[in-house]
């Protein structure tokens, strides 16, 4: 049985018909349809924990889907999935994936910072002072692309930018 059938409350049922209405109307492939309704049904199954289901989804819409901005935002999810489990090698992976296919995808761009500044603070905690600092540059390479993409957000990460010193006066505002 679908994901979309398994809908137990008012509002998922109703948010189900009205894409899958609109889903009917647009002008598009069979395979795309198809492959939104596995990224959606993914989305649901993510959005109550069901990481393993969502994964699922998301590989079959993968197999589908064809157009690279719809692919990154798969892979991103995918990316999410990974990171909440602590798995996150496998998440920068997948959220590389996705910015190689949507470079302008700010969040992913962040997601990438904040792993590669987690990863900075274990290195600097073991006394790899060297490879702690090279994790930071990296964070700092991809909170700039981010920051740049969306001004307004992640003001965390302007602010660890300034304190730090590591910020680019072009950046803010």
């Amino acid at each position: 049985m679908p994901r979309t059938q398994k809908n137990d409350n008012f509002i998922d049922k109703s948010f189900t018909v009205m894409a899958d209405i609109i889903l009917k109307m647009l002008p598009t492939s069979k395979k795309a349809k198809e492959a939104f309704v596995y990224y959606r049904d993914g989305m649901s199954a993510q959005a109550e924990g069901e990481y393993a289901e969502a994964l699922d989804y998301y590989n079959e819409a993968l197999q589908l889907e064809q157009d690279t901005n719809d692919r990154s935002y798969v892979y991103y999810n995918m990316g999410l999935i990974y990171a909440s489990n602590g798995d996150h090698e496998k998440a920068l992976d997948l959220y590389h994936q996705a910015v190689d296919l949507n470079p302008r995808m700010p969040q992913a761009l962040n997601n990438i910072a904040v792993i590669y500044h987690f990863q900075g603070e274990r290195a600097k905690e073991t006394g790899d002072i060297d490879g702690g600092e090279a994790l930071f540059d990296q964070a700092t390479d991809y909170w700039v692309r981010a920051i740049r993409l969306a001004p307004n957000n992640y003001i965390e990460a302007q602010n660890w930018l300034k304190t730090t010193g590591r910020s680019q006066i072009d950046i803010f505002f």
